[in-house]
């Protein structure tokens, strides 16, 4: 273990610090963006559904002639929570973002509360209508499971009992043969995690399936087909990884999927880097695209669990990922009230599936599940770093790449 963490040291000391006269921000610098950025994004959601206003201010924006108006609230819930969880997670501090940090905290418990009652405006229902709330109530499960600390343990038992109840009544939506197996699974898994109750059915047989539908080298099929997208990122790899903690922490992984799961998660996350180009751009292929950067939950995910490759420094994910961000947020990409609208860089519309509202796009916030880190951590203390595809395509030496088997 020292050798490697040598080895590690050396690779990021002689190969990847951005040299001198080319340096971005300082990872403190990073951070604050980070902070910044994030409650810009989810502030809207939190203040209107801590004042019992979400349905009647925020807009429900569709590019294509699909009612959402009745699911797009609970989306935007869930998956901004979803994002957030590991930063709300942290503990207080002195510090400027430790005090916005607990009055933020503050404010999403009066949200959750207030989407749990069923005399609020705003109750958000997991059992309809129609099938979408399954995904949400999966997504905020997935929240949950992330900042039981900071927030489940902060909720006061009415609340407890109600998103209990709430994740039990959506057993009522059954999940097709796709990605959304592990909507049903992750929900089990939190009831699994928070009650000691379950039913084991789904989670066996998410498991069952996407062992079935591994296609290699780090990824998945959605369903038996091989899907050119980043379904994997948004809901399949971290999902499993979520869902096998809980069974590890159980002792329920006889097979020790969690091991197998683990290595693919990590190759699909290595790959993910590498799709980020030297301007901070990457390939918008495949359906969800208006999900933005939400795309790279992935490697995100393996960088909160500092899991990251030997080879990549968590200072150039670090870099990576906020040449991401700042890309994409153009002119455009907020309204004038500040709530996201449709597209991947700027006001998109047509780039939105039929699917997407404005509730939708909140998926974006996935990326900032790092901020759970704290910030003496190497994810923000290290120096700016160049990421794989500068390296390479400014002619500099970089390790070749290789298929895991």
């Amino acid at each position: 273990m020292k050798s490697k963490i040598i080895i590690g040291l050396l690779l990021y000391l002689v190969i990847f610090t951005i040299p001198e006269g080319q340096a971005q921000s300082t990872g403190k610098d990073a951070r604050k963006y980070w902070v910044e950025t994030m409650l810009q994004i989810v502030r809207p959601v939190y203040v209107n559904l801590s004042e019992n206003t979400l349905r009647k201010n925020m807009p429900v924006e569709m590019y294509h002639e699909r009612q959402r108006a009745g699911v797009t609230h609970l989306e935007a819930l869930g998956r901004s929570f979803c994002g957030i969880a590991p930063w709300l997670n942290l503990p207080d501090d002195n510090t400027d973002e430790g005090q916005q940090r607990k009055e933020f905290r503050a404010l999403v418990i009066r949200a959750i509360k207030n989407a749990m009652d069923p005399a609020s405006p705003d109750y958000l229902r997991f059992d309809g209508p129609g099938g979408q709330p399954l995904v949400d109530a999966a997504f905020f499960a997935q929240g949950l499971l992330r900042s039981e600390e900071g927030i489940w343990l902060q909720l006061d038992d009415v609340t407890r009992k109600r998103i209990i109840e709430n994740f039990i009544s959506s057993r009522k939506i059954k999940p097709g043969e796709s990605n959304w197996l592990m909507f049903s699974a992750t929900i089990e898994a939190a009831l699994l995690h928070f009650t000691g109750e379950c039913e084991m059915g789904p989670i066996e047989y998410a498991l069952k399936k996407h062992k079935e539908w591994y296609k290699g080298d780090g990824w998945y099929g959605d369903g038996p087909n091989f899907h050119f997208d980043y379904y994997n990122s948004y809901v399949i790899q971290p999902m499993l990884m979520d869902v096998l903690e809980v069974l590890r922490e159980k002792n329920m992984d006889p097979e020790n999927f969690y091991d197998v799961q683990r290595k693919r998660l990590i190759r699909y996350a290595e790959q993910q880097e590498k799709m980020i180009s030297p301007e901070g751009t990457y390939p918008i292929i495949g359906r969800s695209v208006a999900y933005r950067f939400g795309a790279f939950q992935a490697l995100s995910q393996v960088a909160l669990r500092k899991e990251l490759p030997l080879y990549i420094a968590p200072g150039q994910v670090r870099c990576a990922l906020t040449a991401v961000m700042k890309r994409q947020l153009i002119p455009g990409t907020f309204d004038e009230n500040g709530w996201l609208t449709l597209g991947v860089c700027g006001h998109q519309p047509e780039l939105a599936d039929s699917y997407v509202s404005t509730g939708s796009t909140y998926l974006c916030a996935f990326v900032f599940l790092p901020l759970g880190l704290p910030a003496d951590d190497l994810f923000w203390s290290q120096p700016s770093a160049e990421w794989s595809s500068q390296r390479i395509w400014s002619g500099k030496s970089m390790r070749r790449d290789g298929a895991i088997k």
